[in-house]
């Protein structure tokens, strides 16, 4: 069995996204219980140069959902970057998570002979499909993620690996 594009790209990153939901989910119940203001934690970041949690949350979404239109060769979708609450960044990862997995994998047929362009900063760069997403997409979805679930750990959240890692 050969491993598609598909997989390797849409549930992976739907699933993790699932369990950031949840983990977002503890955040805010353990900012009421001890009574902080959710701001303090959406805008935490774990050093003064590192974008903050809800930027961390928005460049991952962005990511995946460029990531798999771009292999798909449909339009990457334009999410306002706005969310200031956990109701809102949640609500970024559903639409996220709908826009990927509304994608069907048929769309993804030949996606490992593909080259992608990709505008970064002030120059384009093309990539092999197969680099794109494995030493390009993945690493940077899972690099902000990971970051988001630092943020929170750092700040007292009570969550553990499992969490990061979900139903297995």
């Amino acid at each position: 069995m050969t491993l598609s594009m598909y997989d390797a790209c849409v549930p992976a990153m739907a699933h993790t996204f699932k369990n950031l939901e949840a983990i977002l989910d503890k955040a805010a119940a353990f900012a009421e219980a001890k009574k902080i203001d959710p701001s303090v934690l959406i805008n935490a970041r774990l050093a003064p140069d590192m974008h903050p949690f809800a930027r961390q949350i928005q460049i991952a979404t962005d990511g995946a959902k460029g990531g798999a239109a771009r292999l798909a060769e449909i339009e990457v979708p334009s999410f306002p970057d706005t969310e200031t609450s956990f109701p809102e960044l949640k609500a970024r990862l559903a639409k996220t998570i709908d826009f990927m997995e509304g994608i069907p994998a048929d769309k993804f047929v030949g996606a490992e002979d593909r080259a992608v362009t990709l505008k970064l900063g002030p120059r384009e760069v093309t990539f092999p499909a197969k680099q794109f997403l494995f030493s390009f997409v993945i690493p940077n979805v899972y690099f902000h993620v990971t970051t988001a679930y630092a943020i929170l750990r750092h700040n007292g959240v009570e969550i553990g690996k499992m969490d990061y890692l979900g139903a297995v």
